[in-house]
């Protein structure tokens, strides 16, 4: 009876998540929201919750269709339509092995993953309900406190701590794993031999939380359910255990009756409505191929602006540099950051396998932080291609000072990012303090050719982008548009550049802090 329970409450959600009637040219709604990651999520929730009809615009699909294998997403060996947003290849951040282009051709489709391209750098964005919460690998870190004080002096850190950090962690279904079954499972033999090797070399390693279902994941190794960690799936979508936000926040918002999800739809101009206040949003309605199949004008009363740091802040910077929202702060565009990303793999000794069969899931981290010359903390990432490789492979979050902006360019009406492939050079050296002290003592040397041919670091794409509309500067302390009033930024633009981790739940919180003053002070 329980597990009949369980998969009819599963069942339901996915159907509560499902969008309702789209959007229609004039119609005027209370509350749009513009992406439906994390700040667009807690958004929909609490205004959901407190009796408010919500609107989602959302530019990916909706993924709750199977495809001809009855799944929903693409095995990572196996891409296809569904892996990559709008490209005919697949770009991944790994892009060869041995020397040996691992990126495949695909029919182009509206994939679920996204690689922006700008002049340094490319971003990874997920493409559907539930933004990136489909293509991350669901590490749930909650900032270190001294670090989350100096990044936003502005917020009480009392509150955060007390309330919404808990808040959040809660409501996203985050949970730990169970140490005894780690220390046992093939899957995870990868992240043991560079637990090893770490504090073998002087560093401290640490547990992190996740949001995948550490419970489901231990039937997939016991062969009672169907396996989606332990079949590698991570970056195109997982069909099962992770709690993205489809079945978390976005349900309980669609199941309050007071939700509306369009999908396939890019807001291309926000502008203060001719007559009766609010704002007119215009859209392109895109097919599976990327074309544009329609346009829409709906009118808002509030517009939240949650597209994520690249799509908030490109949509903003085109709105005032083409004069349509003047009066736009001049920091809007300003503060974008990387996260101090970076990624590196080592080639272990003959004697320290990292397995053939690996989880998708990272659990452990390695903890630098603290140390003022190379402050690092690195995620154990795995590497899932189904061999045995031998590499230990990381994704080093660092404290590089580096920023960016977003800049309207008037001859082309695109928005262009101002940051080099070179200002990741601090990162870089801050990680390369951390594994040459490792390789030195394990008698290791980095492996060359998993970002390129013959090159060391992949430090030209970032999966944490943060910042261009940063809190208390382009917005007031809790995500209200200075200048314009009813307009709102509720995503990972509000944060300056950087977190010192994986950067959801630092959103999350952020936006249920912000929110519960919005809906206590602008909406009733």
């Amino acid at each position: 009876m329980a597990v009949g329970a369980a998969a009819l409450s599963s069942s339901w959600l996915a159907a509560a998540a499902s969008p309702r009637r789209a959007l229609a040219t004039g119609d005027r709604v209370p509350v749009l929201i513009i992406g439906s990651g994390y700040g667009g999520a807690v958004a929909a929730l609490r205004l959901t919750q407190a009796g408010i009809t919500t609107n989602i615009v959302e530019m990916g699909q909706n993924w709750t269709t199977p495809g001809s294998d009855g799944k929903i997403f693409c095995p990572i060996l196996k891409p296809d339509q569904r892996s990559t947003w709008l490209r005919d290849k697949t770009d991944l951040p790994l892009s060869n092995i041995m020397g040996i282009p691992i990126n495949q051709n695909i029919t182009k489709g509206a994939g679920v993953l996204d690689a922006e391209h700008f002049a340094g750098i490319r971003v990874y964005q997920g493409r559907g309900v539930g933004g990136g919460s489909l293509v991350n690998g669901g590490m749930a870190v909650t900032p270190k406190r001294g670090y989350f004080e100096e990044i936003l002096p502005s917020v009480d850190s009392n509150e955060m701590y007390n309330t919404f950090f808990p808040k959040a962690n809660a409501a996203l279904g985050v949970n730990n794993i169970d140490p005894a079954w780690f220390s046992s499972t093939k899957y995870y033999q990868f992240a043991r031999t560079a637990k090893k090797t770490a504090e073998a070399s002087g560093f401290a390693t640490t547990f992190v939380p996740n949001v995948y279902d550490f419970n489901y994941m231990k039937q997939e190794d016991a062969g009672t359910v169907t396996q989606s960690a332990l079949a590698g799936e991570v970056i195109y979508g997982n069909n099962a255990g992770k709690k993205s936000l489809d079945k978390t926040y976005l349900a309980q918002a669609a199941a309050t009756g007071k939700l509306t999800i369009t999908t396939m739809h890019q807001v291309t101009k926000v502008a203060p409505a001719s007559s009766g206040g609010g704002y007119t949003v215009e859209m392109n309605q895109i097919d599976g191929q990327g074309n544009v199949v329609g346009t829409k004008s709906v009118t808002a009363d509030k517009v939240i602006f949650a597209a994520g740091s690249v799509g908030t802040s490109k949509l903003l910077v085109s709105m005032k540099g083409q004069g349509i929202l003047p009066n736009l702060p001049g920091e809007v565009g300003q503060g974008w950051g990387n996260n101090g990303n970076v990624m590196v793999g080592r080639a272990n000794q003959a004697w320290d396998a990292t397995g053939a069969k690996q989880s998708s899931i990272p659990v452990l981290g390695i903890d630098n932080w603290a140390d003022p010359t190379a402050p690092v903390f690195a995620e154990i990432a795995p590497m899932p291609a189904g061999i045995e490789t031998f590499v230990s492979l990381y994704l080093a979050i660092t404290k590089n000072p580096e920023r960016a902006n977003f800049l309207f360019n008037s001859s082309t009406g695109n928005v262009d990012l101002s940051w080099k492939t070179s200002q990741n050079q601090p990162a870089i050296d801050m990680a390369k303090a951390v594994f040459d002290k490792i390789n030195k003592k394990q008698g290791t040397i980095y492996r060359t050719d998993l970002f390129g041919t013959v090159k060391t670091w992949g430090d030209d794409f970032v999966y944490h982008p943060l910042g261009g509309c940063v809190l208390n500067k382009a917005t007031d302390n809790y995500g209200r548009l200075n200048g314009y009033p009813g307009l709102y930024v509720m995503d990972g633009s509000l944060v300056p550049g950087n977190t010192g981790v994986n950067p959801f739940v630092t959103i999350t919180a952020l936006a249920e802090r912000n929110m519960a003053n919005i809906v206590a002070n602008d909406l009733h």
